[in-house]
């Protein structure tokens, strides 16, 4: 298969699942797996950043308000507390970086994370049935939301996006708003991780082949093209639907690679 069919592959499996919460990196590692490639943590990382850049024009009431109305308490508010989740991931990747941590590549810490996170999902889903949720975002909330893209960025299948959608929910927060201060936390978090990526690559180049930088700005175009109708689709979704759905999506892909390893 010639590289730039399966980087324009990549893009679209990158774009699809970015910020619905079934792990990107996961279906990434598996895709690349099945498809006998090996891409780079900087291909993985930085085409995220095409993902998430597709984000901003879906939030243009946000984005409003963080331009023209950036002196009301209300807004700063909401901006410090995308800060404050945004620094605690940020601490804890550079602690990573300087441990020099790697994502595993086996498919079977994937398939658990998967699993374990579908049936977290399914669970909280019906335990939250009938109870009232709440729009306002606590401190509580943001915490846990910077503490939930660590455990994403150290195991591949957890999902960024599902972590931390599913610790908001179990905090009382409602879905649409969990979902929006999932991603504009996301935003500034992946860009930061590309561009430190990009970063340490060009002033040290790793060993062996180097970067394809076109391939690599493919992949990004073709997944913010994705990204932008699978996220405008999940906007209109969590407003009348629960994540019960991707929660057994997320069982039934886990038990097949599973089986697919044992076989």
């Amino acid at each position: 298969m010639p590289d730039w069919i399966a980087v324009i592959l990549l893009g679209i499996i990158e774009g699809i699942t970015e910020f619905i919460p079934v792990s990107s990196t996961g279906h990434l590692l598996l895709a690349q797996q099945g498809l006998g490639l090996k891409q780079s943590d900087l291909f993985n990382i930085v085409i995220q950043c095409g993902a998430v850049l597709a984000v901003l024009p879906l939030f243009p009431e946000r984005l409003k308000q963080f331009v023209f109305k950036w002196r009301e308490a209300d807004t700063r508010s909401y901006l410090l507390k995308i800060l404050v989740a945004f620094a605690l991931t940020g601490v804890g990747g550079l602690i990573l970086d300087k441990m020099k941590f790697k994502l595993p590549e086996d498919p079977l810490p994937v398939a658990v994370a998967l699993l374990v996170g579908g049936l977290l999902f399914v669970g909280v889903e019906r335990w939250l049935r009938g109870k009232p949720l709440r729009d306002d975002i606590g401190w509580h909330v943001v915490i846990a939301v910077g503490l939930a893209q660590l455990l994403a960025a150290i195991f591949p299948g957890t999902s960024r996006s599902g972590s931390t959608i599913l610790l908001a929910l179990m905090l009382g927060l409602s879905r649409p708003a969990a979902t929006e201060f999932s991603f504009l936390v996301g935003i500034p978090t992946m860009l930061a991780a590309g561009g430190w990526k990009i970063f340490k690559e060009l002033r040290q180049p790793s060993e062996g082949p180097g970067e394809d930088w076109g391939l690599l700005l493919l992949g990004s175009v073709v997944a913010a093209v994705v990204s932008f109708i699978a996220v405008k689709w999940l906007l209109r979704y969590v407003q009348t639907h629960t994540f019960e759905a991707f929660g057994w999506y997320r069982i039934g892909l886990g038990l097949v690679i599973l089986l697919m390893l044992r076989s």
